[in-house]
């Protein structure tokens, strides 16, 4: 897929980031990632991103996330797209980039980098640097320390041809609006916020119609609801959704620093699809919290 081709397939549908599955000692668990990808894809996402933030791409070290990719793309080779996900330091992301090209993946998601506050200029050059050592289409998310502005994605526009993407996981609407007027069609834009449902409405009003779900690891029957309501304007389905669900969600998602992927675990291991332990520095849900989760899935039926 070259990266024009992955920029289509970016603005077609729902995304989703599956979880990583380990076992009991918290080694990567092939067997049942194999069988989660099997049980996903049916659902009509339109891509998925394997070793992702949900996916705990920031736990795996470098085999554990060859082990991933390779796993994804020997499950969904022809069936469904696989973009990786790739970070860190500038050359330690370029590393990740360069081995899920090798494996197959169809594009990379380029997460932010570690730790440190960075320049535009310092931006532009790390996001240049992972763009010009593969081939294959490069998605930017900007989030936490990687906060690109308008000018500086004109400057990768022109620089990179491969970068294809831009998700956003801040939530700034000037700054989105501001980017979204500036760079016009150059890129496929998505919604990056955790439970992104909920922000789909405003996102699309800004020109950027799609987004990532991560609720779709546990209730995917549901999650490709609410969206193709979104798409079609079916503001009852989505309200009715974010009253009943998606709120009182994000209430229980709130209680604990770092839920945002805890609680996907909790609700994948609550509908029969567990995907083991979250690894530290994460933590679990208390068992109060999983029954409170529970009884929200329930009246959303079989998945």
């Amino acid at each position: 897929m070259n990266p024009i081709e992955l920029k289509s397939v970016l603005q077609s549908g729902l995304l989703s980031f599956p979880l990583t599955d380990f076992d009991k000692e918290l080694n990567f668990n092939p067997g049942p990632y194999a069988e989660r990808l099997e049980w996903l894809m049916p659902y009509g996402a339109s891509a998925l991103f394997a070793a992702g933030g949900t996916g705990e791409f920031f736990s795996l070290e470098p085999e554990e996330f060859s082990q991933v990719i390779r796993t994804a793309i020997q499950t969904c080779k022809g069936r469904m797209p696989i973009i990786a996900g790739a970070g860190g330091g500038t050359t330690l992301a370029i590393k990740y980039a360069q081995e899920a090209e090798r494996q197959g993946a169809q594009g990379v998601l380029l997460l932010p980098h570690y730790l440190t506050e960075a320049s535009q200029e310092g931006l532009v050059a790390h996001v240049q640097a992972v763009c010009r050592s593969v081939k294959f289409g490069v998605i930017v998310y900007n989030r936490g320390a990687c906060r690109l502005t308008p000018q500086s994605l004109l400057k990768l526009a022109d620089s990179c041809p491969n970068l294809v993407g831009f998700k956003d996981g801040i939530g700034d609407i000037e700054s989105m609006v501001a980017i979204r007027q500036t760079l016009g069609d150059r890129y496929a834009y998505l919604g990056g916020l955790p439970t992104a449902e909920v922000f789909a409405g405003a996102y699309k009003a800004m020109g950027v119609p799609v987004y990532s779900s991560a609720v779709f690891n546990f209730i995917p029957r549901t999650a490709i609801e609410f969206y193709n309501a979104h798409a079609k304007g079916d503001t009852a389905t989505t309200n009715r959704l974010i009253r009943d669900f998606f709120l009182p969600y994000i209430e229980l998602r709130n209680r604990g620093q770092g839920y945002a992927v805890s609680i996907v675990k909790a609700g994948a291991t609550i509908v029969g699809h567990g995907a083991g332990p979250v690894r530290p520095p994460l933590s679990e849900l208390k068992p109060e919290e999983m029954e409170q989760l529970a009884a929200l899935i329930k009246p959303l039926g079989p998945q």
